[in-house]
């Protein structure tokens, strides 16, 4: 098998409230293009300094449920050092503690090695910034 990496660009608008934005068809359009039927590793990084990738399921109430866990451990309140932008900014800046930048996924035969319920999303508690960028990287 030879070695290749391959590296894609998505622009994401997730508006100005929180949102958990399913990122699983953009990734699997495409490693059809990028693995060709290939093994390897999907990396999925957003870089900025407040937003996250997770892999969790969508559409059952769980992307809801992660919002409203975050908001419980992050609330949107005066309590951070970090102040600039809308009332309690400085937690969206503490999210990727959390909800990391970034997720590794394996790939096999040019397809996400996902589990049933999984999805690849971007989540964004940040309502300041509407627009996102998600690099995918596929290496395989």
């Amino acid at each position: 098998m030879s070695s290749a990496f391959t590296s894609r660009t998505l622009d994401i608008t997730t508006g100005s409230t929180e949102t958990v934005a399913d990122l699983t068809a953009d990734c699997a359009a495409f490693l059809r293009d990028a693995a060709d039927g290939r093994d390897g590793l999907l990396n999925v990084f957003v870089p900025h300094a407040t937003a996250g990738i997770a892999v969790l399921e969508t559409g059952a109430g769980s992307d809801e449920d992660l919002l409203a866990a975050l908001h419980d451990l992050l609330p949107a309140d005066d309590r951070w050092r970090h102040r600039h932008g809308s009332p309690g900014h400085g937690r969206d800046h503490v999210l990727p503690a959390l909800v990391p930048p970034h997720a590794t996924l394996p790939v096999i035969a040019g397809r996400m090695a996902l589990g049933t319920w999984q999805s690849v999303c971007l989540v964004d508690t940040n309502g300041d910034n509407l627009d996102r960028k998600v690099r995918l990287s596929f290496l395989g």
